[in-house]
Formats: C-alpha cells, structure tokens, sequence
C-alpha cells in the first residue's frame, strides 16, 4: 500500500499539557505515542498523544472515534505518529501538527 495516510490535526489542548517542558525535543519527523482514554470522563473515545513520556494533548474530538476503537481493541502498533509541523510563532494550540499514518509491517 503505497498511501498510508490516515488522518492530520493539530493536538487539541495542547496548552494546558506538558508540551511546553519537552517543545524544543519536538521536531518535525519526531515519532509520537497514541493512547486510548475509555474512562476519560470529558470523552469515551478520548486519545492522548505523547512525546516519551509526556503527555502533549490530544487527539481532536472529530478525529478521535476510530483510533479510539483501534487501540482499545488491542491495535496499538497499528498507528505510526509522527510530527509534520511545528510553528513556535503560531496561537499555542495550532504549533504542533501531527500526521497519523498505517504502519508498514
């Protein structure tokens, strides 16, 4: 499959999170990690994205459903996520944009 693209977004609440202690670690190309939140009690389908260890914010709501259902049924490896833009000058929450890929295998 040559086109792997699944989805592109901004990380939603990106300011309120921990984005801003790892920001300069953040580079275009940087693999990120997608977690399902089922008991998020704002969102079922809730998805946070992580850089390491810290949380940066989240996957945007009108994006969240089926990547929520894909790793809460066990298909954490499916995704491949990685940074396809950074833009420091940007409003906090439009600095980061990710782009979410299937995963070659």
């Amino acid at each position: 499959m040559k086109d792997r693209h699944f989805s592109h977004f901004h990380i939603a609440g990106f300011t309120y999170y921990d984005g801003i202690d790892v920001y300069k670690h953040l580079q275009i190309g940087t693999e990120l990690r997608l977690e399902a939140e089922p008991t998020n009690s704002h969102d079922p389908n809730a998805v946070a994205i992580y850089y390491k260890q810290t949380m940066l914010g989240y996957v945007p709501s009108e994006y969240n459903s089926l990547i929520s259902k894909f790793l809460q049924l066990g298909y954490t490896d499916i995704f491949e996520v990685k940074i396809n833009q950074k833009n420091k000058e940007a409003y906090p929450e439009k600095q980061i944009r990710v782009v979410v890929r299937i995963a070659k295998k």
